[in-house]
């Protein structure tokens, strides 16, 4: 009996193993291609950052934490004094306050749009759900160019407040930090708007109905009902746009100019004008662990969704 019960498992368990090994194979392709093309230049830029940068460009093959110092410290030229670098905080400061920004205003502008679409009709709800993704087939360098030509001092914003009576000179918006913050805020509000539609078109409106059947007004039954029903929509449209506007290039580049550079733009100008390869690898491995990091509190905070789900 112990015998022919015993072959039989052999035989599975060597199915088994023949299935997997069948699996691994069929994926191998893609796991090469992750690992060349994902892990591979992410290795080649975390190793850049702990070298020294070259003389007019490239890296010199000498272990070095002289990039990563230079991201918050710099060295007086003269005496050799450590101070705090001023112009590279500044830059971290406005690219997360213009990011947190972008992030509030799309929900502000997002929930009450997708409140409406979710409660349309099948149809009605399709041709809306049409027109906040159109924005998407445009390229995004077209779509900043045609912000840039609304808020320039001939633009159609001042244009029509000039035709109002409301103003006699143009106000200069452009290459300013809310030019920035308006043309962020114009290319990531569909990313905001989607997770809330999705959030709201599961919402269960009976509940609504109780709530104020409960003597509830609008604002507590919005608060104790509503939200915290979309809340895993909330968290995940904060998360699509918080997280591009942070390593945004485009648009603070074509809108906020030279001068109002965001962590994307001076990343990519110390791989330019400021040939100090290390010190951009370095910015770059540190927006990633920004980058990572709110990826995990959104892997959290959908986690504690789950029981009550």
């Amino acid at each position: 009996m112990t015998g022919e019960t015993g072959q039989p498992r052999s035989l599975e368990a060597e199915a088994t193993r023949r299935h997997i090994r069948r699996n691994w194979l069929l994926s191998l392709p893609a796991i090469l291609l992750l690992l060349v093309g994902a892990s591979g230049p992410l290795l080649i830029v975390l190793v850049y950052s702990f070298l020294k940068p070259g003389d007019f460009s490239g890296v010199i093959w000498e272990p070095s934490f002289n990039a990563w110092f230079q991201i918050l410290f710099s060295r007086d030229i003269f005496d050799d004094t450590v101070g705090l670098a001023d112009a590279h905080l500044t830059i971290f400061w406005r690219s997360v306050r213009l990011s947190l920004s972008t992030t509030l205003i799309t929900l502000v502008l997002g929930l009450p749009t997708a409140y409406f679409i979710a409660t349309r009709s099948g149809r009605e709800r399709m041709f809306w759900l049409f027109l906040i993704t159109i924005p998407f087939w445009t390229n995004l360098l077209i779509r900043t160019f045609a912000i840039l030509e609304m808020l320039r001092n001939e633009g159609i914003v001042n244009n029509s407040l000039r035709g109002l009576g409301l103003i006699e000179e143009p106000i200069q918006i452009l290459y300013t930090d809310t030019a920035v913050l308006i043309g962020m805020a114009y290319v990531y509000l569909p990313l905001m708007v989607l997770p809330l539609y999705a959030a709201i078109e599961r919402l269960d409106f009976r509940l609504v109905e109780a709530g104020y059947d409960l003597y509830a007004n609008r604002l507590q039954v919005f608060r104790k009902v509503i939200l915290p029903i979309i809340k895993p929509g909330i968290v995940a449209g904060s998360i699509l746009v918080f997280v591009p506007s942070l390593g945004a290039y485009v648009t603070p580049r074509v809108l906020g100019g030279g001068k109002n550079m965001m962590i994307g733009n001076f990343i990519e100008l110390q791989f330019g004008q400021g040939r100090n390869w290390p010190l951009g690898s370095s910015l770059s491995i540190l927006l990633l662990l920004i980058v990572m990091a709110a990826l995990l509190l959104y892997v959290r905070a959908s986690s504690r969704e789950e029981p009550h789900g």
